[in-house]
C-alpha cells in the first residue's frame, strides 16, 4: 500500500547514487549514508553499513523521513524490517537511462518537494547528444562488447541493465544482452570465443585495472571504465557521455589523445550505483 508522506527533512540513503543526488539537489537533508557513499567527497553523515548489509537499529535511531533504497541494490528483508518500524521507504526501479531520469525526477520533485535540479537538465541534455560515436566494429555493423564486472568466477553484464543501455546508446553493444540472466557467470573461455570486438572492464563492482583484467584478453583491445560513470544514476550522468566515450575511444590500457582515464570509486560489492 502506498505510504502518504508527511514533509521530508531527513533522508537515510541505501544507494551511492541516490546519496549523491540528494546531497546535490538539497544538501543537508540527508543525515544517513551506507559505508559505500564516496560522493560527493567528505559528506559527513552517520554511516550505517553496507548497501547489503545495513544496520537498520541505526537507520530507525536516526529517526528519518524518508529512506531511498534500490530494488536491485538492496535486500528485501532490510527494507520491510524498515518499513515494519515504520519508516517510509521509497525503492528506485533502474534499467535504462529514461527509467533513471523519470525515477529522478519523481524522487525528488514528488517524494522530497524538492525544485527540479539543474544538474538533473543537465544530464538529459547531455545524453541527448552524447557526442562522437564509440569504436568501430567491422564495416557494416557496431561494435559488439563483454562487459566483466567480476572475477573469480567471472561474471558479465547480461540483459536488461543500465549500464548495457548507456553502452548502446555510445555505440557499443552487448554480445550478451540476450542471455536470461542479468548477470550470467560466463567461463573466461567462452568469453573468449565470442570473438568480442572490445572488452569494456569498468572499475566497479570489481576495479579492474591495466595490470588486472585486459591479460585475460590477449589480441582483444580492452577499454577501461569509470565504474562511476557507467552504473551509477545521479549527478555523473551529466558528464558520463564525455567521460565513457573517452575511454571507449582509448586504445588497450585506456588513455588516448581525448585524456585520461576516470577513476569511479572503489568497489563496492553492489552492482549499482
Amino acid at each position: 500500500m502506498p505510504v502518504r508522506l508527511g514533509p521530508v527533512r531527513r533522508i537515510v540513503s541505501l544507494v551511492p547514487s541516490l546519496t549523491e543526488a540528494v546531497e546535490a539537489t538539497a544538501p543537508g537533508l540527508l543525515v544517513g549514508a551506507t559505508d559505500w557513499c564516496t560522493h560527493p567527497a567528505g559528506l559527513e553523515v552517520v554511516r550505517i553499513g553496507g548497501t547489503k548489509n545495513p544496520d537498520t537499529a541505526r537507520i530507525a535511531a536516526l529517526a528519518p523521513d524518508l529512506v531511498v533504497a534500490n530494488e536491485e541494490e538492496n535486500r528485501l528483508p532490510d527494507l520491510a524490517a524498515l518499513r515494519e518500524a515504520g519508516i517510509p521507504v521509497w525503492v528506485t526501479v533502474i534499467r535504462t537511462l529514461d527509467q533513471a531520469f523519470n525515477s529522478l525526477d519523481r524522487l525528488l520533485t514528488v517524494g522530497c518537494e524538492l525544485p527540479r535540479p539543474a544538474w538533473l537538465d543537465r544530464a538529459e541534455a547531455a545524453w541527448a547528444a552524447p557526442g562522437p560515436p564509440g569504436p568501430p566494429g567491422p564495416p557494416g555493423r557496431r561494435a559488439r562488447a563483454v562487459v566483466p564486472i567480476w572475477r573469480r568466477p567471472w561474471m558479465v553484464l547480461g540483459r536488461d541493465t543500465f549500464a548495457g543501455d548507456l553502452l548502446a546508446r555510445l555505440g557499443v553493444d552487448n554480445l550478451l544482452a540476450q542471455d536470461p540472466e542479468r548477470y550470467p557467470r560466463v567461463a573466461l573461455a567462452d568469453l573468449r570465443a565470442a570473438r568480442p570486438d572490445l572488452v569494456v572492464l569498468p572499475d566497479e563492482p570489481y576495479r579492474f585495472t591495466p595490470q588486472d583484467g585486459p591479460e585475460a584478453f590477449p589480441g582483444i583491445p580492452c577499454a577501461l571504465l569509470s565504474g562511476r560513470h557507467l552504473t551509477w544514476y545521479g549527478p555523473s550522468l551529466a558528464e558520463a557521455p564525455a567521460v565513457l566515450g573517452a575511454g571507449l575511444r582509448a586504445g588497450p590500457g585506456g588513455n588516448d589523445e581525448t585524456g585520461p582515464r576516470v577513476r569511479g570509486s572503489r568497489a563496492r560489492g553492489g552492482r549499482h550505483g
